[in-house]
């Protein structure tokens, strides 16, 4: 999943952002509230991490442009400031999470996978497709309660196959939506990901394969094989 992170320290935006794709999300990172409203315009995102002290605009102002634009966008704060008045201020203006500065690495995961759990979020939790199963807040596949060891790259290449089975998606909306803006990855990178994965899928008889179109993009579909 593809998440936005909204921090104006240097520091700790490398520090969460490093967690954060470490966790095996693709994380943008940007540093204002101009920057965010622009990747949100151009991308999209399954989540926005925010900090309110930004340098431009607020970062409450931020939020309530955000859900003006993408009421679905699942967002979480993260504030020093930790008055109960600041934390309800963030929550009755539509952030799904409050989390005030210092924080732990581990409870920031925790918490915004909590978040995209939720159900009334675009996203539902389990794929299942053919004899797969993939859960979209773990990230994990299983083929009849056997699991299928899959790197970042891959579990979110499958989890975009799997959101559509059946249609093609496009090279370029899979590059978009596997590799952060400072993540850029090649065409050759994508094919390579797609390689292994449909290695992977065929090694664990799942029933699925993947149907190149050429110059268009790639498909999942039910395989008559298996």
């Amino acid at each position: 999943m593809r998440v936005l992170l909204v921090e104006d320290n240097v520091a700790m935006r490398e520090m969460i952002a490093d967690h954060l794709k470490e966790c095996r999300f693709a994380v943008d990172a940007v540093n204002c509230g101009e920057d965010a409203l622009a990747a949100v315009a151009a991308v999209r995102f399954d989540a926005v991490v925010l900090d309110l002290g930004l340098p431009d605009i607020d970062g409450m102002e931020v939020l309530s442009m955000l859900q003006r634009s993408q009421p679905d966008l699942p967002a979480i704060i993260l504030s020093a400031r930790d008055s109960v008045d600041n934390r309800l201020l963030g929550l009755n203006a539509g952030a799904d999470d409050y989390i005030v500065k210092p924080f732990d690495l581990s409870e920031l995961e925790a918490r915004l996978r909590a978040v995209l759990r939720r159900p009334r979020r675009r996203h539902g939790t389990i794929h299942a497709v053919g004899k797969l199963t993939f859960d979209t807040s773990s990230r994990e596949a299983h083929v009849e309660g056997t699991p299928i060891i899959l790197t970042r790259r891959e579990a979110a290449l499958l989890e975009e196959l799997l959101r559509a089975p059946g249609r093609v998606i496009t090279k370029d909306t899979l590059e978009e939506r596997l590799y952060s803006l400072d993540d850029a990855g090649s065409m050759n990178a994508l094919e390579a990901a797609i390689s292994r994965l449909r290695r992977k899928l065929s090694s664990a008889r799942c029933g699925l394969q993947i149907e190149t179109k050429w110059g268009i993009g790639y498909r999942l579909v039910v395989s008559e094989n298996e």
